[in-house]
């Protein structure tokens, strides 16, 4: 007997009612080469993001350290004042001191957090932001149970409307949520890397969104092979593309998932939103799920 597709819903909520739809954007390619300085072509980015809002996209990933800063300027450049259904997400706690990824670290003191989000809001051109990320735990000057408790009085004083955690473990997923509510989590998780599947289980278990970043990637040459012997078949079953099933693939993992595949290319954007229109069989997500180990 074929087993019938998955039906894949068209909105998802985060925290208690800000819905959006299944794929978001994220806009951390809108920079210079290694996610430094401006975008060479602001004309060009600020085009694309009108489409990104145009094509029906409500919800859009940035973070402060992109540029720093730019990327958040952009957005506002491109898209204030904003439509009333779009949800901005960004980052903080997170810094650079040059353009090599080596020279980073993570702030998660009550002052500088406080002032991070605040310096967003003003970059934004917002009153409060709707979800506020802690970009990554590791390498902080504070506990990280000292930075959650942090977000959440920034959250009781009107400052951000939700909490996010951003490359954290499932272990500090659970820590935080003795702490505080946590609307979405954003890892690296795809077909090939698996290293936020333990951070999804907890996330499904506790109705937290799950945001993959990189969520359609697949690795090209030796490493790509088996992984297009078994996606590409299903891409040309249902007349679509690799990367269209590996994000597709997401959406139908968990009901809480919520993509935000990057790209600079309208054509992109489009093959990328058109992933939310194909229903994959079960045998279909079970054979995806097989090519690579899930993070215990």
């Amino acid at each position: 007997m074929t087993r019938q597709p998955n039906q894949i819903p068209a909105t998802i909520t985060i925290g208690d009612d800000l819905t959006v739809g299944r794929i978001g954007y994220g806009a951390m390619q809108l920079t210079g080469p290694k996610v430094w300085g401006e975008y060479p072509d602001r004309v060009k980015a600020t085009a694309l993001l009108r489409e990104v809002v145009a094509s029906g996209v409500t919800f859009i990933d940035t973070a402060d350290v992109y540029g720093p800063h730019s990327n958040e300027e952009l957005i506002r450049e491109a898209l204030h004042p904003y439509p009333g259904n779009l949800v901005i997400a960004t980052k903080g706690g997170f810094v650079r001191g040059g353009p090599e990824y080596s020279d980073m670290s993570a702030v998660g003191n009550k002052y500088y957090l406080r002032q991070a989000a605040y310096m967003s809001m003003r970059r934004l051109g917002l009153d409060h932001i709707d979800l506020y990320y802690l970009h990554t735990p590791t390498m902080s000057d504070v506990p990280f149970e000292q930075t959650i408790e942090t977000l959440a009085g920034m959250r009781q004083d009107g400052l951000i409307r939700n909490i996010g955690l951003s490359n954290i473990s499932a272990e500090q997923l659970r820590g935080a949520l003795t702490i505080t509510d946590i609307a979405a989590v954003t890892v690296h998780y795809n077909v090939a890397v698996r290293l936020g599947a333990a951070v999804r289980q907890v996330a499904e278990e506790n109705g937290i969104v799950f945001s993959p970043w990189h969520p359609a990637a697949i690795p090209g040459g030796e490493k790509g092979e088996p992984l297009h012997a078994v996606i590409d078949p299903i891409a040309q079953h249902h007349h679509a593309t690799p990367q269209q099933v590996a994000l597709a693939w997401q959406l139908h993992r968990t009901a809480k998932a919520l993509p935000i595949p990057g790209t600079t290319s309208v054509e992109h954007l489009n093959e990328n939103l058109a992933a939310a229109t194909l229903s994959l069989t079960q045998r279909e997500v079970d054979a995806i799920t097989a090519l690579a180990a899930e993070e215990s």
